[in-house]
């Protein structure tokens, strides 16, 4: 099974050396030791609400003596982590009745939208889909130049329109193309919008409507990418989005460029959403279907030179 540690590296530096120091010739569990534990969470973003759950859970285990030494601390804030990021664990799954399957995908500038449906195209390729992609991020050229690329480069067809042609209309062409060409999968790019651009949001709402024109289960999938590297304000970002569009999904990014990597398990805990995949690299293949066990395990994994 492929391991996070080289994708986490920076966010395990901020979190797994720490914590390691932190425990490091410590024989008992005092205060100043659950005080330093909590202010290490903190700095990780892993999050207000988050980091008092699992101090409450971790005080309470030591206080009821069921926790004696540190080693064990380490072993329970493990096994809660996991707890917390174990529920949203549901890979992609394509319906058959439900075809072509639709994704939207949504998210602000720069959270890696366009690159992650190449992805994802490629991967589902390889099981044998066949998979259409709809340029519906008409603001941007270079967002729709992107896309051709990555349908050139893995011979996937994408619709498309010229420049501020209206987003929606250029889904809903890409929706009845697919559906009069028995494709199995459409994945549709959207621009980035922040999440405060209540006329964009509405935009949003309008290409769901459309689509629905032709199939009133369409989108099956609205996901929602994020980019780690936000923290705090990624978990805004995926509160409001959600609100916006009941969200069913999310693709966090851009974890091997940031120290703030702990913001999973805010989002997690916040809104218990499926995390279809994190990206852990620029390659190909570096987008990875999200796994609690291994992401936690990787975190706790102290290597020498890493």
């Amino acid at each position: 099974m492929f391991k996070f540690i080289t994708g986490l590296l920076r966010t395990r530096k901020q979190f797994t050396s720490r914590l390691a120091n932190l425990f490091l010739g410590k024989k008992v569990i005092d205060p100043q030791l659950l005080a330093e534990l909590e202010s290490l969470l903190l700095t990780a973003d892993v999050g207000q609400e988050t980091t008092k759950q699992i101090m409450i859970h971790l005080t309470n285990q030591v206080e009821r003596k069921h926790l004696s030494d540190p080693e064990m601390l380490a072993n329970v804030l493990k096994a809660y982590l996991i707890q917390v990021l174990q529920p949203c664990v549901a890979p992609l799954a394509l319906s058959p009745e439900q075809k072509p399957f639709v994704i939207l995908m949504v998210g602000v500038n720069g959270a890696g939208k366009t690159t992650t449906i190449g992805k994802i195209a490629k991967q589902l390729q390889a099981q044998g889909k066949k998979v259409m992609l709809a340029a519906g991020d008409t603001f941007r050229a270079a967002a729709v130049e992107q896309l051709k690329t990555w349908g050139e480069r893995n011979d996937v067809p994408v619709i498309s329109q010229q420049t501020g042609a209206d987003s929606a209309s250029v889904i809903f062409d890409a929706l009845q193309a697919a559906q009069a060409r028995n494709y199995d999968v459409l994945l549709a790019d959207t621009a980035g919008r922040l999440h405060t651009q209540n006329n964009l949001m509405e935009e949003l709402k309008k290409v769901k409507r459309v689509l629905q024109k032709l199939d009133s289960q369409a989108p099956q999938e609205t996901m929602l990418i994020l980019d780690a590297s936000g923290g705090q304000n990624s978990l805004q970002q995926a509160v409001q989005f959600n609100a916006a569009l009941n969200v069913t999904s999310l693709v966090i990014t851009k974890l091997d460029g940031t120290a703030k990597g702990g913001i999973i398990f805010a989002i997690a805990n916040s809104l218990k959403l499926p995390i279809r995949y994190i990206g852990v690299g620029e390659g190909i293949d570096d987008l990875k279907p999200f796994d609690a066990e291994n992401f936690v395990d990787s975190l706790f994994t102290v290597e020498e030179n890493a």
